[in-house]
């Protein structure tokens, strides 16, 4: 402390009963009470802690939304090409005709409970006009350009389209992909121009632990509600025994899969689980642990994925699974140079920290925790099998839900061990029929197994899940055959062939049979991959009079 501080200098008063003796304050002693740090307020320093740049996932993230904008970019593109005969005004169902409904029915409502940019405009040619948007945007994406307002952009786009697309979009990864946006938007650059990963401002690590946290609970769950259910086939690991042929669209490599020793089988079963259920809390263990998961999510993957067709699901995933990954990580695969060049715009230094968050931050904040918060009780209801939920803690999921965008996940639950599939044939006499032969699902035993994904064929998933139950639970079945007997021509565009080219058949039915794999001695004799059996009518013949 200097001689100036050591030593006061005071002035003292004459000594009276009504005068008691003062000291001047030194100004050098003001002004270093002042320069003195105050304490911050612990949320204000946990914000900052989570405001602050994760400097070693620039690059890992870059790669990110660049795959997003590739997942979208699929996603758009195959519905569009896909879109009249499901729910065009001639469709299977019609999306004109069910917005109309929710109008007279819900009112003003409908904005909040059905949120979709079809209200703007109920034709077809608006629908179209949404997926060519969304083709360009995800475009946009890939390219790096205003990735943040693409990626808003896309996420409504989406919504848009889903909401009126009916059980058409009732797909987990329909689901994923809005989620996926949505927190991808907190980890987006703001720049409008593309740049380099080593010239990109990193996220923060708030927005990049949303990401992990979206991909921990996605995989976790995936495990666990294959135990929660008590499926035999999952407690005992013999799921695929049966999974490669039950599968909705499964690849050629299945075929061999299914062919191998059940010891074999069961131990990739026990792999899985280890990987669903054990891989997700290494996110937790540092740069090591977020390694390994990543390294375990991709594989397996990459194992369902050439297994069977499963649309943008396993990209998605993947993409997902590189935010984990370290810069360090991709300039040991030199997929990067060296970072030699800082973001363009460094890190605030401790001291300059400020003590309260500017209003835009703390509106992303804040929407930030309440999606964290709702995704926090979409996990636990599934895990800890909540049958009530207080209403105080599910109230932000009421007000989001509509949104789709905050999901619980968990494919294959209960494991098929059968696979019906239903077989459509129509007739001009109702005496002699034709087979209707659809563009990638299971007909004759023959034919190859298809390779579609990423494309999704959205009509030949939907027949798969139609078999599985009655004609009664499955009402857009029957519309399906109306527009069969129509002979309108944007539907039967979704079947391989239309064995009644010149007019419409005047009866249709729909036959049940079991397919099974052949074995390898069957295949090698008759060229067969599946055999099948009989089981009955789905619905019986039918005429539009």
């Amino acid at each position: 402390m200097s001689s100036c501080l050591a030593h006061r200098t005071c002035h003292h008063r004459k000594h009276t009963p009504n005068h008691s003796p003062t000291v001047q304050p030194n100004p050098a002693e003001e002004s270093a009470a002042s320069a003195a740090p105050s304490p911050r307020p612990r949320l204000v320093r946990v914000l900052h802690f989570l405001g602050q740049p994760a400097q070693d996932y620039r690059v890992g993230v870059w790669v990110f939304l660049r795959l997003l904008g590739l997942c979208h970019l699929v996603a758009f593109a195959s519905f569009w090409l896909q879109m009249d005969g499901l729910i065009g005004d001639n469709g299977i169902l019609p999306a004109g005709q069910w917005l109309e409904a929710v109008a007279k029915q819900l009112g003003t409502q409908r904005f909040w409970q059905a949120p979709t940019l079809c209200w703007m405009d109920l034709s077809q040619g608006f629908r179209h006009a949404l997926c060519l948007l969304g083709i360009g945007f995800s475009v946009a994406c890939i390219g790096g350009l205003a990735q943040r307002f693409v990626l808003g952009a896309l996420w409504l786009l989406y919504l848009s389209l889903s909401m009126v697309g009916g059980v058409f979009f009732g797909y987990q990864w329909d689901a994923l992909l809005l989620e996926v946006t949505l927190f991808a938007l907190f980890a987006a650059p703001s720049f409008w121009k593309p740049a380099r990963p080593q010239n990109t401002p990193p996220p923060s690590r708030a927005a990049l632990g949303a990401l992990w946290w979206l991909l921990l609970r996605l995989m976790l769950l995936s495990g666990a509600v294959k135990l929660l259910s008590k499926d035999k086939l999952w407690s005992d690991l013999s799921a695929l025994t049966v999974h490669f042929q039950t599968q909705p669209l499964p690849m050629p490599l299945a075929w061999w899969l299914h062919q191998l020793p059940t010891a074999a089988l069961k131990a990739s079963c026990l792999a899985m689980f280890v990987i669903e259920l054990g891989a997700p809390f290494l996110i937790l263990f540092g740069r090591t642990g977020r390694r390994g998961a990543s390294l375990g999510f991709c594989a397996l993957m990459a194992l369902v994925a050439f297994s069977g067709n499963y649309c943008f699901f396993n990209l998605l995933v993947f993409s997902l699974s590189l935010c984990l990954l370290d810069d360090k990580v991709w300039e040991k695969l030199r997929l990067t140079p060296s970072p030699g060049v800082t973001s363009p715009t460094p890190p605030p230094s401790e001291g300059a920290a400020p003590t309260h968050l500017p209003l835009r931050s703390s509106l992303a904040g804040g929407l930030l925790v309440i999606f964290l918060w709702c995704s926090a009780v979409q996990t636990a209801v599934p895990l800890f099998q909540w049958r009530e939920v207080p209403s105080w803690i599910n109230a932000p999921m009421r007000w989001i839900g509509p949104f789709r965008s905050i999901n619980s996940y968990g494919l294959f639950a209960v494991m098929t061990s059968t696979r019906p599939e239903i077989i459509l044939e129509g007739s001009e006499d109702g005496r002699t029929w034709k087979e209707y032969s659809f563009k990638w699902k299971a007909g004759s035993t023959a034919r190859p197994l298809p390779v579609v994904a990423p494309f999704q064929p959205r009509l030949d998933w939907q027949m798969w899940f139609a078999s599985l139950g009655e004609l009664k639970q499955n009402p857009w079945f029957s519309n399906f055959l109306v527009r069969l007997l129509q002979g309108e021509p944007s539907v039967t565009a979704l079947l391989e062939n239309n064995p009644f080219p010149e007019k419409p058949p005047r009866y249709l039915r729909a036959a049940l049979f079991q397919y099974k794999f052949t074995n390898q001695e069957t295949r090698k004799r008759t060229g067969e991959i599946w055999d099948r059996d009989y089981r009955g009518d789905y619905c019986p013949p039918i005429s539009l009079k």
